[in-house]
């Protein structure tokens, strides 16, 4: 019989083999067009993160500490797509260009401010420590070292707040506050009513607030106090549309300066004492009279600025100084907008000249490698180290990378105290009985290189005795850790405490 031809009627022939191309992946190519899309997306997928790693060690060192170095390209190598968006986003600690441009005005306005304050002290006729010590806070932040200034501290939270308000209402020409946090809530309330009452007999009120650190309450304070006349900006804000800031980079200073005579500054926000955690916060805050308090006017003029464009020159921003103690006092702006060095220079000199004690108190202990050498030589040298350190952290990731360091110190000789009662959000250094640090600076990269920050340094040994009265009174609320007892935590304890601490250097 003759075999019939089959029908071929709706039946697709197989495709040639040069029509179809399975890669390596399992992507089957059909076309010859799109066999450059497989070789492309295969590319993509092998080829893309090699480049992104091998141009991270390119970019990356470009001027940064090797300890932050070794953190963004070990997640680099680990998640390269993400460590880009990452390092797109904030892998520079420094501010777009046009507000690089405004900061650029700056100085000008800072020189005339710190012009139009006297009292100015020679380093030269202090201890060598001090004079050292003070030439290099007026390298950084330009601020020259004032005679003549009585500082009190101040230990009691709610009193604090209500000192703040009684000097708001004393106050005759003019009332300047900058907070990290300015919340609505009690102790906010307080203040704003303070301010309104103010700004409605006539006294001019600026306000300025951190656009993240106060994001929950800036709309309403801006609500409430506006319509009284207060003048109320964000620093720093974040906008997604028109000129923007990066979100991680943050104004965390706290100054308050009424009439031009009477100062705050340290670490206390305005909020509630308990923020919801259960745990009260424990602060200090110093309040000054005499020549310094010009400086962190000059500092809030120069955030004033930058936030407005606008120089304030009102001729009672700076009064004729009063000799209003004996304290010899300077204040260190610090932060991304100043090109050369930070507070973190400042801390390791002090550690260095140490003879007999350092003892440092914040909430959040991330050190730099030079600050880490810092404390073991000094207890080489023969000097006490204290670390008084919060029991209880609000950030679970940076307590961690904060306890990975704590074998090391410990058997280096530093004696770490766990404060119990409450979060201890104090920032204070005291250096033997010669220098005296407080501020908003906590010791650790955040502060070192992406906050702005503001802190007093004092240079009497008057001042440093009270606050070494204040630090014994929190460490016998501590609890010393003993280095037999740590060593016992278990394994997976230390092994989170290793991780955290391979990114500290971003923290």
């Amino acid at each position: 019989m003759r075999r019939e031809a089959r029908s071929t009627k709706g039946v697709h022939p197989r495709p040639r083999c040069q029509d179809r191309i399975t890669s390596q992946h399992g992507f089957l190519i059909a076309k010859g067009d799109e066999v450059s899309l497989g070789v492309a997306l295969e590319w993509l997928a092998v080829a893309a993160p090699w480049a992104i790693r091998i141009g991270a060690l390119i970019v990356v060192p470009f001027r940064r500490s090797p300890a932050a170095t070794q953190s963004w390209l070990l997640l680099f190598f680990v998640a390269p797509w993400l460590g880009l968006v990452l390092y797109l986003a904030i892998g520079r600690p420094s501010h777009p260009r046009w507000r690089r441009r405004r900061v650029a005005q700056l100085w000008p306005i800072i020189d005339r401010a710190v012009s139009s304050i006297d009292r100015v002290a020679r380093p030269a006729e202090l201890p060598l420590v001090q004079a050292s010590a003070a030439s290099l806070v007026s390298g950084i932040g330009r601020m020259p070292l004032l005679q003549g200034n009585e500082v009190d501290f101040l230990t009691d939270y709610d009193a604090t707040i209500d000192l703040l308000v009684e000097d708001i209402g004393h106050a005759e020409d003019h009332v300047h506050l900058l907070f990290y946090i300015f919340a609505t809530d009690a102790t906010g309330q307080k203040v704003i009513a303070a301010l309104r009452q103010a700004a409605l007999r006539g006294v001019r009120c600026r306000v300025l607030v951190d656009a993240i650190g106060s994001r929950t309450w800036a709309a309403r304070i801006e609500r409430e106090l506006r319509p009284a006349g207060v003048e109320v900006h964000e620093m720093l804000p974040i906008r997604v549309l028109g000129r923007t800031t990066r979100f991680d980079l943050r104004n965390h200073r706290k100054i308050a300066i009424i009439d031009g005579r009477t100062g705050y500054t340290g670490s206390q926000n305005i909020i509630d004492s308990d923020q919801g955690w259960g745990w009260p916060n424990r602060e200090v805050m110093v309040r000054v009279r005499g020549p310094v308090v010009g400086e962190l006017q000059a500092v809030f003029v120069a955030d004033w600025f930058l936030e407005t464009e606008k120089e304030l020159t009102d001729g009672h921003l700076y009064p004729p100084a009063e000799d209003a103690g004996s304290s010899l006092g300077q204040v260190l702006p610090s932060g991304p907008d100043l090109e050369h060095g930070g507070i973190d220079e400042l801390f390791v000199a002090l550690i260095h000249s140490a003879r007999e004690r350092v003892l440092i108190s914040t909430p959040y202990f991330v050190p730099s490698e030079p600050l880490l050498q810092a404390l073991q030589v000094a207890i080489l040298k023969g000097a006490e180290v204290h670390l008084l350190l919060s029991g209880r952290s609000d950030h679970p990731f940076v307590h961690l990378a904060q306890q990975s360091y704590y074998s090391e110190l410990l058997s280096a000789g530093a004696v770490i105290h766990l404060f119990q009662p409450g979060f201890l959000h104090a920032k204070h250094m005291s250096i033997d009985e010669a220098v005296a640090v407080v501020g908003s600076s906590n010791v650790d990269m955040r502060s070192f290189a992406l906050n702005s920050e503001i802190n007093l340094v004092l240079y009497d040994r008057e001042a440093t005795l009270t606050l070494r009265q204040i630090e014994r009174s929190r460490l016998e609320q501590s609890v010393p850790l003993r280095a037999s007892d740590w060593e016992r935590r278990n394994l997976a304890r230390k092994c989170a405490e290793n991780v955290a601490r391979l990114f500290s250097p971003l923290l």
